[in-house]
């Protein structure tokens, strides 16, 4: 046990605390082990380009400005590929003064490749909401790979809240783990893809595919989307210029109960890559107790001007631990709506099982 000021909130406190609120009610299941789930409210923005309000600004007020176009997402609406968009969040916050957020995208909308951050009336950061922060919420998105069918109610993003004044004794949280892509690759045939293939490390996204509608999950092919990528002679495998990729980590992970962890922003000093939109992972991921032994960290990758060369055994990311308060009433993977635990190299929840 050690003595901790900063600390996460588990769900019970998430959830009694009044910190998040709704025009609509809150419903049970959008709080999750140590985070909470934000929907899309009603009114979306097309804007040229993505922005932050800057200090003493609203982000309606950047809006009244910068709008190209406002449309109703109550009966959903597409988001085109190479579009930005701004949404106002059904949630908002009232934090008290030693209590601040960081949002992420939930793990499908990373594996769709869709770029989303939230911001803050004066904000002067993507994904943090300050201590004290008393607003509403808005959720910059970006279609990168795949144009996107979305609606009022549609969860693509999680707020994870932090108490920087805890007077009370934590778990020590787990060190730092460093981790690198699986580049030995799964067998073809648990994919259906045949027998006699070389094994496969992961999915490229086909970059004119048909729409996909987030909230359908089940229900695409995956090859319609995805190509496959097998493993080649030689010790690594070579990721084309502006490509996204679906791989694998070769470490399993395990995130204790009493703890969550977040995988690290991309350092440019490890690469020409992008990796891992959806940092979260919840208490409870990969713990045989919960159902997830074995379960690997999925990597979101997309390369930048160059081809990049990835090896066995090469660092591309860090996943941080972070103690809670206090045990979370249930752990990740304890309900059906718990689509990746016990997961290996896994797409999206919208596309059919294999």
């Amino acid at each position: 046990m050690v003595s901790g000021n900063r600390v996460i909130l588990p769900q019970q406190h998430l959830r009694s605390s009044g910190f998040v609120t709704s025009y609509v009610p809150l419903m049970d299941n959008q709080f999750q082990p140590a985070s909470v789930d934000l929907r899309l409210g009603e009114k979306a923005y097309r804007v040229p380009a993505s922005f932050l309000p800057g200090k003493g600004r609203k982000v309606s007020q950047r809006l009244d400005r910068l709008a190209m176009h406002e449309f109703d997402l109550r009966d959903s609406a597409v988001l085109e590929r190479g579009c930005v968009y701004m949404v106002e969040l059904a949630e908002e916050v009232a934090l008290p003064k030693h209590v601040s957020g960081r949002t992420n995208p939930k793990s499908s909308t990373g594996r769709l490749d869709l770029f989303a951050r939230v911001i803050t009336d004066e904000g002067m950061a993507f994904d943090q909401v300050p201590k004290g922060y008393h607003g509403p919420l808005y959720l910059e998105l970006a279609p990168r790979t795949f144009s996107v069918r979305v609606a009022t109610g549609t969860r693509l993003v999680q707020l994870r809240l932090t108490d920087h004044a805890h007077k009370g004794d934590v778990i020590e949280p787990k060190e730092q783990m460093n981790f690198s892509v699986d580049i030995t690759g799964f067998p073809a045939s648990d994919f259906g893809l045949g027998t006699g293939l070389p094994p496969l490390i992961g999915f490229r996204a086909r970059k004119h595919a048909g729409l996909i509608d987030f909230d359908k999950p089940n229900s695409y092919d995956v090859l319609d989307f995805w190509e496959p990528v097998f493993v080649r002679s030689g010790s690594g495998v070579i990721l084309d210029p502006d490509e996204f990729y679906i791989l694998a980590t070769a470490e399993h992970v395990e995130v204790p109960a009493n703890q969550a962890a977040e995988m690290i922003a991309y350092d440019t000093d490890v690469g020409e890559l992008r990796v891992h939109y959806a940092g979260f992972f919840d208490p409870g991921f990969g713990i045989g107790a919960a159902g997830g032994s074995g379960s690997r960290g999925v990597l979101e990758v997309r390369t930048h001007e160059v081809p990049f060369l990835i090896e066995t055994g090469q660092i591309i990311g860090s996943l941080v631990f972070e103690a809670l308060t206090e045990l979370p009433e249930q752990l990740y993977g304890q309900d059906l709506s718990s689509n990746y635990q016990g997961q290996n190299l896994k797409l999206a929840k919208q596309f059919k099982s294999f």
